[in-house]
C-alpha cells in the first residue's frame, strides 16, 4: 500500500477490570490498568471501592492469568495487542487499547456491512456478489474486496454498518486497508458475527464464519496456532502489509474463532513494527497461542468455562 497516516505509537494498555457486555454476551473481564502508555480509549478502568468485585479462587486465578499475560505483551513496547474471550463462560482478557491498522482483516467487516445492507435481511447474496465475497475473504482477494468497498459506498457505509454491529473505535478510512480498529472492537465484531443476539441473520453468520472456515491453507496461520488438537473448528481472517511511516516494517493482524469441546473463543490479535512479514506471523502466533493456553489453564478444573 502506498502512503499511510502516521500512526500514534503511545498508547495506555488495558487489561480489562470491569464485566465487558460485547453484544449481549457478558464476559467478567477482571485486572489492572497500566496508565503509562499514553492517551487511552478502550475498556473503561476498573470498578469503583463502593462496588467491589467479589473474591474467589477462579476469579483470583484469572486475574493472575490476566496479569501474566498484561507482561507477556508489555515486552513488545506497544506494538501488540490481544483479546480473547471464551463465548461459553467468563473467561475473557483484552490487553491493549492501541489504534493498529487493519491491512485485509478489514474484509470481514466490509462483508459484514454488506449483508446488512440486504433487503430483506438474510437476502441471499447473487451469485457475482458471492463469488466476490468467496475471494474477498478465502483468499484475501484485493480486487473483490474493492468491489465490494465501492458496493457498501466505502466508509461511509461501514461507518453506519459499525453502528449497528457495536464497534466503538474502529475508524474507516477512504482507503479500505489504512481503516484502523482495536483488539476490543475486533471482538465486538466477533461477537456480532457469533451470537444470535446479533444483527445479522443466521444465514449471515453462517455465510461469514463459513467463509472464515475455507481460507485457503496459505493463510491459515495466526491465531489458528492456538487450536489445540481434535478442535472442532478454527476460523480465520489474516491482515498483513507494509508501513511506509515505519520504515517499510510489517503489520500483521489475526482474528478467528477456535471451537474446542469446552470452549468456543473468540480472539483477536493486532501487531506492527516487525522485519518481515514471517517474524509478525511469528509474533502472533506464539502470542495467541500464549493467551489461550493462560485461560484453559484457570478454567480447567471450574465451572467458568460453563455458560
Amino acid at each position: 500500500m502506498a502512503e499511510r497516516k502516521a500512526r500514534q505509537l503511545s498508547r495506555r494498555w488495558v487489561v480489562s477490570a470491569v464485566t465487558t457486555s460485547l453484544a449481549g454476551i457478558a464476559t467478567a473481564a477482571f485486572g489492572a490498568t497500566h496508565g503509562h502508555h499514553g492517551d487511552g480509549a478502550g475498556p473503561s478502568p476498573g470498578p469503583s471501592h463502593a462496588d467491589p468485585i467479589p473474591t474467589t479462587p477462579a476469579i483470583d486465578r484469572l486475574e493472575r492469568a490476566r496479569t501474566r499475560i498484561s507482561a507477556y505483551v508489555e515486552r513488545y513496547g506497544g506494538h501488540l495487542a490481544v483479546a480473547a474471550l471464551d463465548r461459553r463462560g467468563t473467561a475473557a482478557v483484552t490487553v491493549g487499547a492501541r489504534r493498529f491498522e487493519t491491512a485485509s482483516i478489514v474484509k470481514v467487516n466490509i462483508l459484514a456491512a454488506l449483508l446488512l445492507r440486504q433487503k430483506p435481511p438474510g437476502k441471499a447474496l447473487s451469485s457475482d456478489t458471492r463469488r466476490l465475497a468467496e475471494a474477498m475473504i478465502t483468499s484475501s482477494d484485493n480486487d473483490a474486496a474493492v468491489a465490494l468497498w465501492q458496493r457498501i459506498e466505502g466508509s461511509r457505509g461501514l461507518t453506519a454498518a459499525n453502528r449497528a454491529l457495536g464497534l466503538r473505535e474502529t475508524r474507516p478510512n477512504s482507503r479500505w486497508g489504512l481503516t484502523t480498529t482495536t483488539v476490543a472492537d475486533q471482538l465486538r465484531l466477533l461477537t456480532a458475527l457469533t451470537s444470535p443476539t446479533g444483527p445479522l441473520t443466521p444465514q449471515d453468520r453462517d455465510l461469514i464464519m463459513g467463509l472464515m472456515n475455507r481460507v485457503i491453507p496459505e493463510q491459515r496461520w495466526g491465531v489458528t496456532a492456538a487450536r489445540e488438537t481434535g478442535s472442532r473448528s478454527a476460523s480465520v481472517k489474516n491482515g498483513w502489509d507494509t508501513v511506509d511511516v515505519d520504515g517499510g516494517r510489517w503489520l500483521v493482524n489475526s482474528i478467528g474463532r477456535i471451537v474446542e469441546a469446552r470452549h468456543d473463543w473468540l480472539i483477536a490479535v493486532l501487531s506492527d513494527h516487525h522485519v518481515s512479514q514471517e517474524e509478525g506471523v511469528r509474533v502472533v502466533e506464539k502470542a495467541a497461542t500464549y493467551v489461550l493456553k493462560e485461560l484453559r489453564a484457570v478454567t480447567g478444573s471450574d465451572d467458568l468455562s460453563q455458560g
